[in-house]
């Protein structure tokens, strides 16, 4: 039986003024407030959901001023007014009465925003999230309904009544990856229309100076005509050069406040340690049981709790197959999250025998050591797990500075609106059968969903269906033109099984084949209905890559794939016709007989969009290609 070995205390709560700093912002003051940093030249921005303040920082680093933040968390709001000068209101932005209040704060003042950023909390579109509140929900304890799971819409209604410069909105790749991109197109589908240019980012976090695996979702937009450029990537940071200047705790749990004992030997460990004044804070971490010490000193970094002498283990190995990890020295970590908060036996040190410190974990997100935070340990470790690291966003922000030059390249914005023009051309031509409109019944979109497997061309696929456009109902006469029409066997095959819709039960056979269709089968049928399918398969994304000037689809294309489709794709009725059209390139791209190869209707795209381009009296000229 294990024994605890050491009493579980918790720490004392860290408080700050409650006004902020000297220089901070107040709601009577605010309208001179941001007066005077803007006639200091000062582009201001707002945070919305800026927790502890990382975001913040990162904007603040990237040269705009933080005029206001919202949260609804104490601490992280004692944490903001403490680190920042601008207003930290707990304010509620899932009530509409609110979103107007703040942007009427901002209206009444006479005050411009350049920047809107914010991350909505992503608890319930992460994957740890949404097994927690599923768990949550059967038992009983949390409506099957998450509220929090709107608050974009939020986001979106304080950035469209402020209506800044550019705007910012970060979140977990599942927010994307888990929906087919469904909520974020449809943000930036409304952008769009209100005159902006968007781009949907995943950002791994190592590639600009975050020590860590940790990748996000990135929305940016902007509507002033320049390019959206990141800066370039960097080298993946190990952490002994993240962490090597601070003091060994030697079986200690550290204090609040401390000393260095050496002298930084890296530049990230010099970064770290700007403005600190030779205090160490927060360097902190929770005592170790006996039996998890025991733990702790037979781990090596790679090994599985299964490895673990059955006398250590306290959990099932196969519900815990990494409930211990000892972070590598010479690697990246594992991403910080809230989860720290609860435990830390995912971070275990590198190097030494306990969990991370508070400002380990603060490092390891790229807060700097003169960083404070309010609240308990607990509080701490919660609000760097939820934050974006400073130098994530730093770099995000970065890429919608006014400093940048202006756009040559049409981005996914202008492709996208030449995609939509160049897919409805080819749906009154010989690609009708492809494509949904007005001729597109349940029948004919049965008929080519059928087909999808058949190896031939699309012309063949379509020409055999095309007798069927605008037709409800099946004769045996037609049915046996749509045969005849076929020119593979296998065409003849599939398209034979239509016989079934020739009798009386009509309607209730053609749902059953419906019904009865395979994935790859019903994901073209709802396409050619008109549903917002984003389709992920190699065909779409290998022509979103090449329209994009991109290799998504050569590398990461469950990833970075998906997200040129979903920057081509955009949201709303449009967005089926656009899924076809790129389906329609990609496939002839397959068959010019090598996927590096360009096509004839690749070059078709490009040679309509570029007159189309040419064709725009009093626009600067744009080339196709994004940049």
């Amino acid at each position: 039986m294990s024994t605890i070995g050491v009493k579980t205390v918790r720490s004392s709560y860290l408080s700050f003024d409650e006004d902020g700093r000297p220089d901070a912002a107040s709601v009577t003051g605010f309208g001179r407030w941001c007066r005077e940093h803007a006639d200091r030249g000062e582009d201001l921005a707002v945070d919305l959901f800026a927790g502890a303040g990382g975001l913040s920082l990162g904007l603040e680093e990237a040269g705009w001023t933080v005029a206001a933040s919202v949260d609804h968390y104490q601490a992280a709001l004692e944490t903001h007014r403490h680190n920042f000068g601008g207003l930290a209101l707990d304010w509620d932005l899932g009530d509409e009465d609110v979103q107007k209040e703040f942007v009427d704060l901002f209206r009444k003042n006479d005050v411009t925003v350049d920047l809107v950023a914010g991350g909505p909390p992503c608890q319930p579109f992460s994957r740890a999230g949404r097994a927690k509140i599923r768990s949550l929900v059967d038992a009983g304890e949390r409506a099957q309904i998450d509220p929090r799971k709107e608050l974009w819409r939020g986001f979106l209604s304080v950035a469209q009544g402020l209506r800044p410069r550019a705007i910012l909105m970060e979140n977990v790749p599942d927010m994307g990856l888990g929906d087919d991109f469904e909520v974020i197109r449809r943000i930036a589908e409304t952008l769009e229309e209100d005159g902006y240019e968007t781009s949907i980012n995943l950002a791994n976090a190592w590639q600009f100076g975050v020590p860590q695996h940790r990748q996000r979702m990135i929305l940016l937009a902007r509507r002033d005509g320049k390019v959206m450029r990141w800066p370039d990537a960097q080298k993946p940071l190990k952490l002994r050069d993240v962490l090597g200047d601070l003091p060994n705790l030697n079986g200690g749990v550290g204090r609040r406040k401390m000393s260095y004992t050496t002298t930084p030997k890296t530049p990230f460990e010099n970064l770290m340690r700007e403005g600190s004044d030779g205090v160490l804070y927060d360097h902190m971490t929770r005592a170790v049981r006996n039996d998890d010490l025991e733990v702790f000193k037979r781990l090596k970094k790679g090994m599985l709790y299964s490895e673990i002498p059955r006398e250590l283990r306290r959990y099932k190995v196969n519900s815990f197959t990494d409930k211990y990890h000892r972070l590598d020295v010479d690697g990246l970590s594992r991403s910080i999250t809230a989860h720290i908060a609860k435990d830390g036996y995912w971070y275990i040190h590198p190097w030494e025998d306990r969990t991370l410190t508070v400002r380990e974990a603060a490092r390891i997100q790229t807060f700097p050591d003169r960083f404070r935070f309010a609240g308990t340990r607990s509080d701490a470790f919660k609000q760097i797990g939820n934050a974006v690291p400073p130098l994530l966003g730093k770099a995000a922000a970065s890429a919608l500075s006014k400093c940048l030059p202006e756009r040559t390249t049409c981005g996914s914005t202008i492709a996208k609106e030449m995609l939509l023009k160049w897919g409805m051309r080819q749906a009154q031509g010989i690609f009708e059968p492809w494509f949904p409109g007005p001729r597109m019944t349940d029948l004919v979109a049965l008929a080519m969903a059928l087909q999808t497997r058949c190896y031939t061309s699309d012309e063949n696929l379509c020409h055999a269906a095309r007798p069927l456009l605008g037709r409800k109902t099946l004769t045996p006469e037609l049915l046996q033109e749509c045969v005849y029409a076929a020119t593979t066997v296998g065409q003849k095959r599939q398209l034979g099984k239509l016989l079934r819709l020739c009798g009386p039960e009509n309607r209730d056979q053609l749902d059953k084949m419906v019904d009865e269709l395979g994935d790859a089968e019903r994901e073209v049928f709802d396409l050619l209905k008109g549903k917002d399918v984003l389709m992920r398969r190699p065909a779409p994304v290998r022509a979103a890559a090449r329209i994009l000037g991109t290799d998504s689809d050569k590398r990461n294309r469950g990833t970075n794939g998906l997200v040129d489709l979903a920057n081509l794709v955009g949201s709303g009725s449009a967005a089926s016709i656009r899924v076809a059209a790129l389906r329609l390139i990609g496939k002839d791209i397959s068959r010019s007989g090598s996927q590096d190869s360009e096509s004839c209707l690749l070059d078709d795209f490009r040679s309509f969009a570029e007159q189309e381009l040419q064709n725009r009296a009093g626009e600067r000229q744009l080339r196709l290609v994004a940049g």
